[in-house]
C-alpha cells in the first residue's frame, strides 16, 4: 500500500475516478457556469440598464447618467470527508479498500455539491411560481406547469442557453404517466423506452428525494422542502478553486493511512439575473 508504484497507480485511478464522477452525479456542472480557478473571490461589475428613449426625429437627446455596480462571488465553504483505513484491514481484504473509498468518497462530495448549488439557486431565484395542487406528481398538470414555467423566462435573449427543471425521483410519477400519454411519437418513444428527459424543450434533471432541504449547509440557512428549481442555463457561477482535492497521510500512532476527498465551493446566482432563476413552490 505505501510504495512508490502503489501510489502512483492510485493517484492515475483517483484523476480519472473523480472526473468521471463530477461529469454525470453533477446535475450543478451542466446548468451553472463552473470556475475552478485559484481565486477566492470573482468579480463581475455591471452597469446600469440602458433604457432607450423613442421620439419624434429631433437630433437632439439628453444625457442619462451612468453607474456601476460591484457584484462578486465569495468562496466561503467546503463540502469535504475523511476515513481511516487501518493496515490490517487493507492487508486482508480481497480488493483495494483505499479505492474502494476513494469511490465512494467522491460521491458522497459530489453529492454534497449539488446539495450546496441547488439549494442556493432557490433561495436567490427571484422568480416565482406556485403549482396547482399536486404538483408534479399529478400528471393532469404537467403542461400546465411547464407552460407557466416557459413563460417567465421567455422573451430574454439568454433562453438560447437552454432551459432546464430540478425536480427530486418522488415528483416523477406525474412527468412518467404525462409523457406516455401525450402526443403520439412523445408517448410511443415514452412507452418504449421510459422518462425522455425533456419537456417542452426543457432539459429535466432528477436528483434524489431529500436534496432539497430545510437546512444550514455550510454558511447558508436554506428553507427549500417543498420546492424545486427551474431557470435558464449559465447564468449563475459555482466556483471550485482546483476542483476535487484528496489527500493520503500517514497518522502518528495509526497504521494504515487516512484519506481526505474535499473541494472548497461557493455560488453566485448573478445579481442582474436572478429573474431568469425561478423558485417552485409545490403545491399539495
Amino acid at each position: 500500500m505505501n510504495t512508490q508504484s502503489t501510489y502512483g497507480a492510485r493517484d492515475t485511478y483517483l484523476k480519472s475516478q473523480y472526473d468521471h464522477v463530477l461529469r454525470n452525479t453533477l446535475v450543478a456542472e451542466k446548468i451553472c457556469d463552473v470556475n475552478r480557478e485559484d481565486t477566492k473571490r470573482i468579480q463581475n461589475p455591471y452597469g446600469s440598464a440602458v433604457d432607450a428613449t423613442i421620439q419624434a426625429v429631433a437630433g437632439t437627446y439628453s444625457v442619462s447618467a451612468w453607474t456601476v455596480t460591484d457584484d462578486a462571488l465569495t468562496v466561503t465553504d467546503e463540502v469535504i470527508y475523511s476515513e481511516h483505513i487501518f493496515a490490517h484491514e487493507e492487508y486482508f481484504a480481497r480488493f483495494d479498500i483505499a479505492m474502494s473509498r476513494i469511490d465512494e468518497m467522491l460521491y458522497g462530495v459530489a453529492h454534497g455539491i449539488d446539495q450546496y448549488v441547488l439549494n442556493s439557486l432557490v433561495e436567490d431565484a427571484t422568480g416565482a411560481y406556485a403549482t396547482p395542487s399536486g404538483g408534479f406528481t399529478d400528471e393532469t398538470n404537467i403542461n400546465t406547469i411547464f407552460a407557466n414555467l416557459i413563460s417567465k423566462v421567455s422573451g430574454y435573449s439568454e433562453t438560447y442557453k437552454g432551459l432546464y427543471v430540478v425536480i427530486e425521483n418522488t415528483d416523477l410519477v406525474g412527468l412518467v404517466e404525462a409523457g406516455a400519454t401525450n402526443g403520439f411519437s412523445f408517448a410511443d418513444a415514452t412507452l418504449k423506452n421510459g422518462f425522455m428527459g425533456t419537456w417542452m424543450g426543457v432539459d429535466i434533471h432528477v436528483v434524489r428525494s431529500g436534496t432539497f432541504q430545510d437546512a444550514t449547509l455550510g454558511t447558508r440557512t436554506f428553507t427549500n422542502e417543498n420546492n424545486r428549481v427551474f431557470g435558464v442555463k449559465g447564468v449563475s457561477t459555482y466556483a471550485s478553486p482546483r476542483g476535487v482535492q484528496y489527500e493520503e497521510k500517514a497518522v502518528s500512532g495509526k497504521t494504515g493511512k487516512e484519506i481526505v476527498v474535499f473541494q472548497l465551493v461557493g455560488f453566485k446566482l448573478w445579481s442582474q439575473k436572478t429573474d431568469l432563476t425561478v423558485d417552485i413552490t409545490l403545491t399539495a
